[in-house]
């Protein structure tokens, strides 16, 4: 059996400066890297924040706006307080229980792509 498995989402992006504000500014994500097939071609690049990896696309095709990723994750609370703490004027999520149990965050990225935050319930 094949071992070693990672899914790595990819999502849409239409403005360099705008995305790099939202996902390393605001949800405090690393730059791993970027690429471009020559100056002025769309740009191609991985984020991570913690064991994360997210890729984002400004090439026509790789990815649709209004994509969606769901994140599971412990520490939800000091998520929250840390990204607000930052006075991003764009995007202030909110904490809700979840309908299936544990209580979720969404952002929506200046591209009109959903980031889920979810955190499970507590186990006894």
């Amino acid at each position: 059996m094949p071992h070693g498995f990672l899914a790595v989402p990819m999502l849409r992006s239409f403005d360099e400066a705008r995305a790099k504000a939202f996902y390393l500014d605001f949800l405090g994500f690393t730059l791993d890297w970027e690429h471009r097939f020559e100056p002025g071609s769309p740009l191609y690049m991985q984020l991570s924040l913690e064991d994360m990896r997210l890729h984002l696309s400004e090439h026509h095709g790789d990815g649709c706006p209004g994509g969606a990723v769901f994140v599971q994750m412990r520490g939800l609370d000091d998520y929250h307080r840390a990204i607000m703490a930052k006075g991003y004027p764009n995007m202030r999520p909110g904490i809700e229980p979840a309908p299936w149990g544990g209580r979720l965050m969404t952002v929506i990225d200046p591209f009109g792509s959903r980031l889920n935050f979810w955190e499970p319930p507590q186990e006894d």
